[in-house]
């Protein structure tokens, strides 16, 4: 029994002292003769996941700014979600490009430069913008580790690394408010377990007035944009930079969230 337990716990000591992310690794790119799909690949049973799903919801629920929480979260409850994602990915012409050249978003994948030069209000120059207005970095996303599949691993990823754009369309700033509303459009669009914990349980941490707008008004208009659009990980960003921002909008019938209200979030 204890050996046992033993074995089920290595992934979490093995979590602790794992590398960061490393945005310019392409994902089909395994590590023959090992068991690993990918390069970061973690195995695990179907114990070690419920086990580490336990412990991650657990830590993020209490400390909401653990990246690295949430993404072994969704990790490991996200097959199911990630699989349906798979499969309209496949069935769309933009989407199945994507999957089958496996883009990465990340310092070493941008160009910056070019980013900068695009003209005002265009997807790209609005991108960089937020980046630099809310101070995060594209390489902040950890990388894969417990997805027992590679194209899902990729799914999960793509998803991950395209966050920031669904905070660009949205217009939503990375505080907490910013966040929790992105999560209960995401958790629309994907299904995935931890975009439902995080959407439902996030507002615990928010003051009376911001519970009161969230709830009134920014979860419906949310809920709205993510049932209206069509799956936002078939959009091939990379080469969307130059589109203006209200036009991509337009095509997927995003709206923008209330004047009124904009500055609170």
């Amino acid at each position: 029994m204890v050996t046992l337990l033993r074995e089920s716990l290595h992934p979490l000591r093995l979590l602790q002292r794992l590398p960061g992310p490393a945005g310019d690794v392409p994902f089909r790119a395994a590590s023959h003769g090992t068991g690993l799909l990918y390069p970061e690949h973690i195995p695990t049973s179907p114990l070690q996941k419920a086990l580490l799903a336990a412990g991650s919801a657990g830590m993020a629920l209490y400390n909401p700014y653990r990246h690295d929480m949430v993404a072994v979260l969704g990790e490991t409850t996200g097959c199911r979600a990630l699989k349906v994602l798979r499969d309209q990915m496949k069935r769309d012409p933009e989407g199945s490009q994507i999957l089958q050249e496996r883009p990465r978003i990340s310092l070493a994948t941008l160009d910056l430069g070019k980013l900068q030069s695009l003209p005002e209000g265009s997807l790209g120059r609005e991108y960089l913008r937020f980046l630099d207005e809310n101070r995060v970095s594209p390489d902040t996303r950890a990388p894969t580790r417990f997805v027992d599949d590679e194209e899902l691993a990729y799914v999960i990823q793509r998803y991950r690394e395209v966050h920031d754009m669904f905070h660009t369309l949205l217009g939503m700033p990375t505080n907490i408010l910013g966040e929790i509303v992105v999560k209960w459009f995401e958790a629309v669009q994907t299904g995935l377990p931890m975009c439902i914990l995080s959407a439902l349980f996030g507002p615990v941490r928010l003051s009376a007035q911001h519970l009161q707008v969230l709830v009134s008004e920014l979860v419906p208009w949310a809920v709205q944009n993510g049932r209206r659009a069509p799956c936002v990980l078939n959009l091939y960003y990379e080469r969307r930079w130059e589109q203006p921002l209200t036009a991509l909008r337009e095509e997927l019938g995003i709206t923008e969230p209330p004047m009124h209200i904009k500055h609170l979030a």
